[in-house]
């Protein structure tokens, strides 16, 4: 039977806006772990089948397919294509499950997943400006309008629709990020993340903790929408940030002399309601699980990502993990969510989480636009 193998993870730190890495350009942003990845698994680079990286906000600098031009910026092969793939936050999580699927397909040995968001650079929502200046009907069509009507379709509405439905208060939401943040500050604080991360632009450490944020800070913030619960404290951060994953066949791990580190198990896929827009981590996990034989106690290490507390909480609620195991050294409340770049720092962050405490199996997923989610289970080798 095929298998598809983790062989190597790598990210760059997650710099906040206007941080450390705000002046690296989006391709040599992502370049930078293509590099350390072929440096850390030894890899003849000139040996790998393709290159698949999940970028959300293609304009500007990374528009002109920046999977391409981040791996020729990295000074590797030319005799390697890459491709850019749009899943929106769930964009490089999606490369990963592209990547697999190549390899247990048998059409592929060697697949380089990544995933880059410079969004100092080209901010959130530079794709769909345009579109939004012009209304609802211009940006989804007349089908969606004639479905789901004219109303609000945006990921602050949907937290709070979460919010609402689940009846997460504010205090509770704002603990939740506390916890989020110390976690995270903890985990810097002990080096758990040195090995995962490859310096750049004297950056070596995440830079959105906040070690010193307080319950009493978080509630001095004015909500996001009138009336509403969310903050900025219970929001994922404005980041910028690249990982890489290297996917190898069996044969690929025989031929190269590679150390495969954890096996692909299940890939999921789920759609739910595009207007509460973040639930669908709810269904993907169900149908992981049951898919993958497999129960959340199971799961040694689970990182969902925090877009909004919401997110998690209402994930935790239904699915009734632990939630010690569950983004167990922070997430991106206080790690900060590099949109496209999010799923291949994700992965990095479980596998070597997995690695660290000794876990079996590990779980991730996140919320994407449009309603979807993807779920990734992983064996540690």
């Amino acid at each position: 039977m095929a298998e598809a193998y983790i062989v190597g993870a790598v990210r760059t730190p997650v710099g906040r806006r206007k941080g450390g890495l705000s002046a690296v350009h989006p391709a040599d942003l992502a370049a930078h772990p293509l590099k350390a990845l072929i440096e850390r698994t030894g890899l003849d680079p000139a040996a790998v089948d393709d290159v698949i990286m999940g970028c959300v906000m293609q304009v500007g600098p990374q528009a002109g397919d920046i999977a391409r031009t981040a791996w020729l910026s990295a000074g590797l092969p030319e005799s390697v294509p890459g491709v850019t793939i749009d899943r929106q936050c769930g964009s490089s999580q999606q490369a990963i499950h592209f990547a697999a699927q190549g390899v247990l397909s048998g059409t592929q040995d060697l697949v380089v997943a990544a995933g880059v968001e410079a969004m100092t650079t080209v901010p959130i929502g530079s794709s769909i400006s345009a579109g939004l200046d012009m209304g609802m009907p211009y940006l989804y069509g007349n089908g969606w309008n004639e479905r789901y009507g004219a109303q609000e379709i945006s990921q602050f509405r949907g937290a709070e629709l979460m919010a609402q439905k689940w009846d997460l208060s504010r205090e509770e939401m704002e603990r939740f990020a506390l916890e989020s943040h110390q976690r995270a500050a903890k985990a810097i604080a002990n080096g758990y993340f040195k090995d995962q991360i490859a310096p750049l632009a004297g950056v070596a450490d995440d830079e959105g903790p906040r070690p010193d944020s307080t319950l009493e800070k978080m509630a001095s913030l004015k909500p996001l929408r009138e009336d509403g619960r969310l903050t900025a404290a219970t929001s994922s951060q404005i980041s910028d940030g690249a990982a890489a994953v290297l996917l190898a066949s069996g044969q690929a791990v025989r031929d190269h002399g590679l150390a495969p580190r954890a096996r692909i198990v299940n890939l999921t896929l789920a759609g739910d309601d595009p207007v509460y827009m973040l639930t669908a981590p709810i269904p993907a996990t169900r149908k992981a699980l049951k898919k993958a034989g497999l129960t959340i106690d199971d799961m040694d290490v689970v990182e969902i990502n925090e877009a909004f507390a919401p997110v998690p909480m209402a994930w935790l609620k239904e699915i009734d993990a632990d939630p010690a195991k569950t983004n167990p050294n922070g997430g991106a409340i206080a790690l900060g969510h590099p949109l496209g770049g999010t799923g291949a720092v994700l992965m990095t962050k479980l596998l070597h989480e997995l690695e660290r405490t000794g876990g079996r199996y590990g779980l991730q997923t996140m919320c994407e636009g449009g309603g979807q989610a993807n779920v990734t289970i992983i064996e540690r080798l």
